[in-house]
């Protein structure tokens, strides 16, 4: 075998659509899986789209292969590139986008529209004159032109409404150099350029492999989302109980020399009853950066409940007396709030749940002699200043 014909001619043609078979095969289990987790429309309609472009292709690695060139044959696959077109894109703008009836309109009337442009395969003897060669030439000049108004529509109004734009478009910017390429092969030459032939047969390939990176970047950042938002509290930003409880277990049941600091802020409700609850979220907020601040080089932080905030310190050198006095004392001056704050070091024998509930025995020490001070914790039964 001649090695051009890797690029052009039949087998050109057979070699590229498997290789976007086989992307677009991992695209389409991808998407399934998304839809199979998250049972989102976004993700059925793209599972659906990737399996009528695999179809498409693989139609035309049976055309080619078997070299039944009919009629049907040959519109099926003209008709079938600008619909899996469509829908692909369609899908990728899911990914971003929630699905309204506006752009469900917009996306069945671009393929109704496709539909009845295709219908002029079929037609074209009765308006253009000409040799039989030169008729079937003309027979798919319509869709043609149509995809290469869609290509314009995506890079410049789709592409805007889509996470990784530039990515985005330059595979819409190699999916045009194709088009154009088959564009000038079939309606400018007498004879196929190698060079054009070649253009439009692998460019789709960087095509879709650039629609795979999307789809695969777009599964890690739901992904992360996901999980962030499972182990973050979404006022504060701090790690939510269950995920700091997890950790003081991690630390404790390995024989690591932690702490908690157990922080409320003071008249909290009162500040909710008289100057309504968006000023409480605001000083709830300002009081959990300050907490992350302090925390950051040190240990965990999170939010326990309501306006119950806790820190982990993981650093053997720390010393989370001062520790907690200097996060007392910065609440007070930036804030405008004041916290009780309670703190106890594990001991042999204690649990996480202990460790965290001897925290708060403390802080509550605090907030009964007087609030707006540190209290630790030394033993059951014996809480001192």
């Amino acid at each position: 075998m001649n090695p051009s014909e890797l690029f052009t001619g039949t087998i050109s043609h057979i070699y590229s659509a498997s290789l976007i078979i086989m992307i677009l095969i991992l695209m389409f289990i991808m998407s399934l899986s998304l839809f199979l987790n998250r049972r989102k429309k976004a993700y059925f309609s793209l599972t659906i789209s990737l399996f009528i472009v695999i179809f498409q292709y693989a139609l035309v690695i049976t055309v080619e292969a078997s070299t039944l060139h009919s009629a049907l044959s040959e519109y099926l696959v003209s008709f079938l590139k600008v619909l899996s077109f469509i829908l692909v894109n369609m899908g990728i703008y899911q990914l971003y986008n929630p699905s309204r009836m506006k752009q469900f309109l917009l996306f069945y009337g671009s393929v109704f529209l496709a539909f009845v442009i295709s219908l002029l395969h079929f037609s074209v003897n009765n308006w253009f004159e000409g040799t039989q060669s030169q008729i079937e030439q003309m027979q798919d000049l319509g869709l043609d032109l149509y995809l290469l108004i869609l290509v314009f529509i995506c890079y410049f109004v789709v592409a805007n409404r889509i996470g990784q734009t530039q990515k985005y478009r330059l595979g819409l910017t190699l999916y045009f150099f194709m088009h154009i390429s088959h564009f000038i092969n079939t309606y400018f030459l007498d004879s196929e350029s190698r060079v054009f032939s070649g253009i439009a047969n692998f460019l789709p390939v960087a095509y879709y492999a650039i629609l795979f990176i999307i789809l695969f970047e777009r599964v890690v950042e739901l992904l992360q989302t996901s999980y962030t938002n499972s182990i973050t509290d979404g006022l504060t930003g701090l790690y939510n109980r269950r995920y700091f409880v997890s950790r003081v277990n991690q630390y404790v049941s390995n024989s690591v020399a932690v702490s908690v600091i157990f922080a409320d802020i003071d008249n909290f409700k009162k500040l909710n009853d008289t100057k309504g609850h968006q000023k409480g979220d605001e000083a709830l907020q300002q009081v959990a950066t300050i907490m992350k601040e302090a925390a950051e080089e040190f240990g965990v932080c999170g939010r326990y409940g309501g306006e119950e905030l806790v820190i982990l310190v993981t650093d053997p050198e720390t010393v989370t007396g001062e520790l907690a006095e200097e996060i007392r004392k910065r609440v007070e001056k930036e804030a405008g709030v004041t916290i009780s704050v309670g703190y106890s070091k594990l001991q042999p024998g204690i649990t996480a749940e202990q460790l965290i509930k001897q925290a708060d025995d403390a802080m509550y020490k605090a907030k009964s002699t007087g609030k707006n001070k540190v209290v630790k914790y030394i033993r059951p039964q014996s809480i001192q200043l």
